[in-house]
C-alpha cells in the first residue's frame, strides 16, 4: 500500500509541474459559434436549425461549413 500511495503522490506533483494547455483557440471558436447562432437567428427571424459539413484539407487545414435555415 505505501508504494502505491508514493507512485500517486508522484503522479500528483508531475501533474501538477507540467505546463498547462493553452485552450485560448478552442474558447474563440466557441464565441464564434455562438456569434453565428444569434446572427443567424436575427437574420433569419426566429429559430433556425444548422447542417454541419466537415472536411480536412491535404494541407491539413480542418474546414467546417454550417448551413443555417429557418426551422419550420
Amino acid at each position: 500500500m505505501g508504494q502505491d500511495t508514493l507512485d500517486i503522490a508522484a503522479l500528483l506533483d508531475a501533474m501538477a509541474e507540467s505546463p498547462r494547455r493553452d485552450n485560448s483557440a478552442y474558447h474563440a471558436a466557441m464565441a464564434e459559434a455562438r456569434r453565428a447562432f444569434e446572427n443567424a437567428e436575427a437574420a433569419l427571424g426566429g429559430p433556425v436549425k444548422v447542417k454541419i459539413k466537415t472536411k480536412t484539407k491535404r494541407n491539413g487545414s480542418y474546414v467546417v461549413k454550417w448551413t443555417f435555415k429557418r426551422l419550420a
